[in-house]
């Protein structure tokens, strides 16, 4: 059985082990708060002209994005009316959340190690998606790429947003911090 009073994340660890000191070396540091880490990361599914057609598409993706998390999401709705895609103010259109602290090291282990090598032909991440603030943001095409997703159960296959928010200062940093991480990177 697992000791969760005492459990840390593998990447948590490995963080505070190995990944500071060879950060502070390779862009000579002078203090420890200089360090990049992981800020939080953002999943969002949205559901577009399927939730239009059928309010409980939004209900769905909500349902899949917080077992993926493994904490509840919430629901995002349109801010205003677009009459040419038939989108009315306040209707459900999708779900998202933010994971930070054990949560989100846990998701980053389980996308890097579990989720990406089950995507199809898959050749890497690319290395330019950065914001030029030291954050990453990648897509995923299929949500069922996760192992907590029962396909059999899955009615509509939904497309993801991460994004992975670092205290990086530039993109240099922050790409060196995910590489650490044993991101992927194809670039």
């Amino acid at each position: 059985m697992l000791d969760t009073e005492n459990y840390t994340p593998r990447l948590k660890t490995l963080f505070n082990d190995t990944i500071k000191a060879a950060l502070k070396e390779e862009f000579s540091y002078k203090n420890d708060m200089q360090i990049p880490r992981l800020d939080k990361i953002v999943l969002n599914i949205g559901c577009g002209a399927e939730a239009v057609r059928d309010s409980k598409k939004a209900k769905s993706a909500q349902e899949d994005l917080s077992t993926i998390a493994g904490q509840k999401a919430v629901t995002t709705i349109a801010k205003n009316s677009i009459a040419g895609f038939r989108v009315r103010e306040g209707m459900p259109m999708g779900a998202k959340v933010t994971l930070r602290g054990d949560r989100m090291y846990e998701f980053l282990d389980r996308l890097i190690t579990i989720a990406m090598p089950r995507i199809r032909d898959f050749r890497g991440v690319p290395g330019k998606s950065f914001d030029g603030r030291g954050n990453y943001a990648m897509g995923l095409k299929e949500h069922i790429v996760f192992p907590e997703i029962n396909f059999d159960k899955v009615d509509e296959v939904w497309g993801m947003d991460i994004v992975i928010a670092t205290t990086a200062k530039t993109d240099a940093e922050a790409k060196a911090l995910l590489k650490h991480f044993n991101m992927p990177f194809n670039s």
